[in-house]
């Protein structure tokens, strides 16, 4: 494989310019960036931070990656909690992180090199409130490359998720599930909307909620549910949010009425799965005309899709060159195959 200064690896890691791996460990790169606290995007992060120089990331990232997974020593005197629009100096590149509409201190990376090379790497972003970067070469997420992942609906998913848990509540305890972060966004939805039920959840959610209280999301009014309140709520089926991770969704909540968030929706915005639960199309990712948007936006004379975190990472890259006729590669690439960027 040709060797470039920018591409994506095997082990996940987005190498950019010549000191910066971002999003998992790179034995050659002194510095590593991670762009957001979801678990794909940590890779080898208590290697990068026993190796690396320094480990940059923005400060809510820094403590919501150590809730994720206390393992990691984020008080380190290598880890640097970089704020957005700041920039740290190495070996005459320029690293900057951005804003990315996703979770909580979730960013952008632009690189700049001494001949002003612009390189950005998007890490995963929802198009509405994240700053398009001009780069001249950009590395972009590929979760919903598929030109079929469109979300065209003619409805406001938003207020559609607030009237339809509103209902509910009439009748009791209503469970949301979700991810980590698009959690705490349906909370700070429903608060903005005056619903003022208190909002019921296990410790990790709890405690990556207030994390985000203090980094300034309208949350409130959050109760553990292994507190007195808390259970007085559930076991009571009172009028209450029960906000549950994904992965608890077959183990809690079975006979309240139970609302799952998710991107993976493109035909409705809303669809009933069981007598008491339905599927929102409720995505903190772009979809595929998103995705589009940003590369042209962004001016990029070549990009590069990250097919390590997705399998539509070499359908965006064609359609990219087909659509836009911007040279565009899906990395890791296959055994034996070179690339031109």
């Amino acid at each position: 494989m040709l060797v470039e200064r920018v591409y994506v690896t095997r082990s996940g890691a987005v190498l950019m310019g010549d000191s910066v791996s971002c999003d998992a460990f790179d034995a050659g790169r002194p510095l590593r960036v991670v762009t957001h606290a979801h678990a794909d995007h940590l890779g080898g992060l208590r290697k990068s931070i026993k190796c690396c120089d320094k480990v940059i990331m923005t400060p809510a990232t820094r403590e919501l990656a150590g809730i994720v997974n206390p393992k990691f020593e984020l008080d380190a005197s290598n880890v640097l909690s970089l704020e957005y629009g700041k920039s740290f100096m190495y070996n005459g590149e320029t690293i900057t992180l951005l804003k990315a509409n996703h979770i909580m201190g979730a960013s952008q990376v632009l690189v700049e090199d001494k001949d002003s090379v612009r390189t950005v790497y998007t890490g995963d972003f929802k198009l509405c409130e994240t700053p398009v970067i001009d780069c001249d070469v950009l590395v972009i997420e590929a979760t919903y490359g598929n030109p079929a992942y469109r979300r065209n609906f003619d409805v406001d998913i938003d207020k559609l998720l607030i009237s339809m848990i509103e209902r509910r509540l009439r009748g009791g305890s209503v469970y949301v599930f979700g991810f980590y972060g698009k959690l705490q966004e349906v909370m700070q939805m429903l608060r903005n909307a005056d619903v003022e039920v208190p909002f019921v959840m296990p410790d990790t959610v709890y405690e990556i909620s207030n994390v985000c209280c203090n980094y300034g999301m309208n949350l409130g009014g959050l109760t553990l549910d292994t507190s007195k309140a808390g259970q007085e709520l559930l076991n009571g089926d009172l009028p209450c949010v029960a906000f549950y991770h994904t992965n608890a969704r077959f183990k809690v909540g079975l006979r309240n009425s139970r609302v799952c968030v998710s991107g993976w929706e493109f035909q409705n915005p809303c669809r009933q799965i069981t007598e008491n639960e339905y599927l929102v199309a409720l995505s903190d990712h772009s979809d595929f005309d998103d995705l589009i948007e940003y590369v042209k936006r962004s001016k990029a004379k070549k990009v590069i899709t990250d097919s390590y975190r997705s399998s539509h990472g070499k359908m965006l890259a064609g359609e990219i060159t087909k659509r836009l006729g911007v040279p565009a590669t899906a990395q890791p690439l296959s055994k034996g195959q070179t690339t031109l960027l």
